[in-house]
């Protein structure tokens, strides 16, 4: 099966992608493992997407971009991507049930938050573990939570979310942060937080929402137990970029370098959302990428097929 633009991953990147490049007159094809709307399937509200209705969902609003794509003509297929190919100017895709060829491929597998890897981590994700201070730190006004990680996002996050909480600990496994000194100083200076260091979360408690979680000392080995309302996890992500490396720039960490346009260093293959190296990773970044991505698609298409 033959497409003018095929997209690899059905989050908000993808999704846009589609909309996008159905609307542009382009069969397209949207290739994605799981169910639609990628890590933000997973949010239980989002408030912070314009124009969303009032208390809008992960999953409804995920389910309502598929839905534009499919009803301006995007096909959506629930398969995983297994391998890349190019012959010429046309690239050639596999996934685990068919094999397809497309003019133009755009790249939207996103990045997947680290995980603790602690009890209750997964149990209680959505609720009250979240990976997105920006995304679920108004939901914590005047409440207590912990910010797990040392570096960077981990302390501007935590500093975010005391715009909120009344407390904010954060948990950092040594007994130095990997923050730069800048940042440091004014999480030090901030009176809501409190660190903890040397430490793990072992646990994350709850019945229902998060209430509590146990940390360990790993110098001493001694467990304490402390209520909090909410776990923030800063701990990295994992880009899922390992599949394209042959294709694409990647930065130190995995991320695929992409310009403002949304070109690789490969002509014809595009990149967008989270996967992409960026500042800001959020549903309305991520559905703007696609939406560039698409048009550059678009172009491409027009200056070497038609």
């Amino acid at each position: 099966m033959s497409y003018d633009l095929l997209i690899i991953g059905g989050g908000p990147a993808g999704l846009s992608a589609g909309l996008y490049a159905s609307r542009a007159n382009l069969k397209n094809l949207i290739l994605e493992k799981g169910d639609a709307g990628g890590q933000i399937a997973s949010t239980s509200e989002v408030d912070n997407y314009p124009g969303s209705i009032k208390n809008a969902t992960g999953p409804t609003l995920s389910m309502r971009m598929k839905e534009q794509c499919v009803e301006f003509g995007s096909e959506f297929k629930k398969e995983e991507f297994i391998d890349l190919k190019k012959d010429g100017k046309i690239f050639k895709v596999k996934t685990d049930k068919d094999e397809y060829e497309a003019k133009t491929v755009i790249i939207a597998t996103g990045a997947d938050p680290k995980e603790i890897g602690c009890k209750g981590e997964r149990e209680y994700r959505g609720m009250g573990v979240s990976y997105c201070a920006t995304c679920d730190g108004f939901f914590f006004r005047d409440l207590t939570v912990a910010v797990v990680g040392g570096g960077d996002s981990a302390l501007e996050e935590g500093m975010f979310l005391t715009k909120f909480a009344k407390k904010v600990y954060i948990i950092h496994r040594r007994d130095e942060l990997r923050a730069v000194k800048s940042i440091q100083d004014k999480a030090f200076a901030n009176n809501k937080i409190e660190f903890v260091f040397d430490s793990v979360v072992e646990e994350i408690k709850g019945d229902g929402v998060v209430n509590g979680i146990t940390v360990k000392n790993v110098k001493t080995g001694e467990l304490t137990d402390m209520a909090v309302d909410g776990v923030f996890v800063y701990v990295g992500y994992k880009p899922n970029s390992a599949k394209f490396r042959d294709f694409v720039e990647l930065d130190e960490t995995g991320f695929i370098i992409g310009t403002e346009e949304m070109t690789t260093t490969t002509a014809g293959l595009f990149v967008a959302g989270d996967i992409r190296k960026k500042m800001l990773k959020q549903v309305i970044t991520a559905a703007a990428d696609g939406a560039i991505a698409s048009v550059s698609a678009e172009k491409y298409v027009a200056e070497n097929f038609e």
